[in-house]
């Protein structure tokens, strides 16, 4: 089933670079723009110069973000600050970050993976994706001709064998990378040459199925590219690494993977749609209104985020609206679901938080349509509640809708039964960073193994 491969990856140059914390950056798709200048003051090479660079007034279809960042590309591994490696590799990664009241670790491992149309079932999607974003990444890789970013999916491994396997063949091994990042969070790299551990780890996941946890864009993207590439290069084949996408895989059950919630963060929501909203919801929801003004509010928020915290039993989604004084907390009422839904969205996708989100609030009782949902500048996200608030309090926003986490074992049911959640369904914390590892789609000048 899943095809997975070792590959010659591109990396900084530690000799040029001296320290990588400079370098590295987020997936595009959770960078803010204040976000993204930072990335770009913080160093000339860092990676936010090809997968977000600035796009100017005089941008034209020769001189734009994508031919730049191609030409920063080219410069780089003409000034060896990327180096491509001699020999195929794994990449085995761990990433120790806070969570809650102690420290975490997340394994991956960083490796080529066949790539295959989701109706095959060997690699599934869980969530819908902009139609827009896929464009722009779509020029993003014609230019560059790169993998820029990891796919990060997931692969059930209840014995945890394959990163045991793995982090043995390393144990008396020093990392080749190891630096602290400006979060204070630790990543480590090792590079895995053993053609033997190469053959064990892909004949052991060729039986299991890999579920995309954050990089749909991309995913749909590369297979966008290759049939691009086959319908203009003649001599296009299966050999042509256009074939394949870098992906970071993790085990579901890693005690490091952590699921947190996208919280939505709406705009051009006119005053009358949000001043109705509530009354139009209290005919599927049980509502519980908590005062937000004056002195108290802090407080009182608290008590509204540990309330919809301990309702995750339940259908329960947290509204706060500009121009408003209070919170409002909406638990769904039993069976409004299965009533209004029931013959057209399966039990495992109707009664998740996002689906009574994105089908009940946003298109029945908002009435907002497919477009308005595809339309990725009138909604931004955020994992966390308090800025969400905070921003809709001080009017960036219209109005913010607080989430739960998805669950592990929905996404994986869902995946499993070939269905799919509304767009942002899930937040996987941390991202996996952008930077340790390139792959080179060009038959060129860069050898593919």
């Amino acid at each position: 089933m899943a095809e997975i491969i070792p590959f010659r990856g591109i990396l900084y140059n530690p000799d040029k670079i001296q320290n990588l914390a400079d370098i590295i950056a987020p997936p595009f798709d959770v960078i803010s723009e204040e976000e993204q200048e930072n990335y770009h003051r913080i160093h000339r090479q860092n990676m936010i110069w090809l997968t977000l660079g600035r796009t100017t007034e005089n941008d034209t279809s020769s001189n734009n973000r994508y031919t730049r960042a191609a030409a920063y590309l080219k410069t780089w591994l003409s000034e060896n600050i990327l180096l491509q490696d001699k020999t195929p590799a794994f990449y085995l990664t761990s990433h120790q970050f806070p969570h809650g009241n102690k420290t975490v670790t997340r394994y991956g491992l960083i490796v080529l993976v066949g790539l295959v149309p989701f109706e095959e079932g060997v690699v599934l999607p869980h969530e819908k994706t902009f139609s827009k974003v896929k464009a722009e990444r779509l020029e993003l890789i014609k230019a560059c001709q790169a993998n820029l970013s990891p796919i990060f999916s997931m692969y059930s491994d209840k014995e945890n064998q394959i990163m045991k396997a793995l982090l043995t063949s390393v144990s008396n091994k020093l990392p080749d990378v190891d630096f602290i990042d400006h979060n204070g969070q630790q990543h480590r790299l090792w590079r895995i040459t053993d053609q033997t551990i190469h053959r064990h780890v892909s004949e052991t996941m060729e039986n299991k199925r890999l579920f995309i946890a954050d990089g749909h864009h991309r995913y749909e993207t590369a297979l966008r590219y290759r049939q691009w590439l086959a319908d203009n290069t003649p001599d296009f084949n299966g050999t042509h690494p256009a074939n394949y996408v870098m992906m970071y895989l993790g085990g579901m059950e890693d005690p490091g993977v952590v699921i947190l919630p996208a919280h939505r963060m709406l705009n051009e929501v006119p005053a009358s749609t949000r001043a109705s909203l509530i009354s139009k919801a209290s005919d599927f929801f049980d509502i519980t209104t908590i005062s937000y003004k004056g002195e108290q509010r802090k407080k009182n928020r608290t008590e509204f985020l540990a309330l919809l915290k301990s309702n995750t039993s339940k259908n329960c989604l947290g509204v706060f609206m500009k121009d408003c004084p209070e919170l409002y907390l909406l638990t769904l009422k039993p069976d409004v679901m299965e009533r209004m839904f029931g013959d057209e969205l399966a039990d495992s996708l109707r009664n998740i938080d996002v689906t009574v989100l994105t089908r009940l609030l946003f298109m029945e009782i908002l009435g907002f349509d497919q477009a308005r949902l595809d339309n990725e500048n009138l909604i931004a996200y955020t994992r966390m509640a308090e800025e969400a608030i905070d921003l809709v309090k001080d009017g960036k926003h219209d109005i913010t809708f607080i989430l739960n986490p998805t669950k592990i074992e929905q996404v994986r049911n869902i995946a499993a039964q070939g269905l799919i959640m509304p767009r942002k369904a899930t937040y996987f914390y941390p991202k996996v960073i952008t930077g340790q590892v390139l792959n080179p789609l060009s038959q060129g000048n860069l050898k593919f193994v």
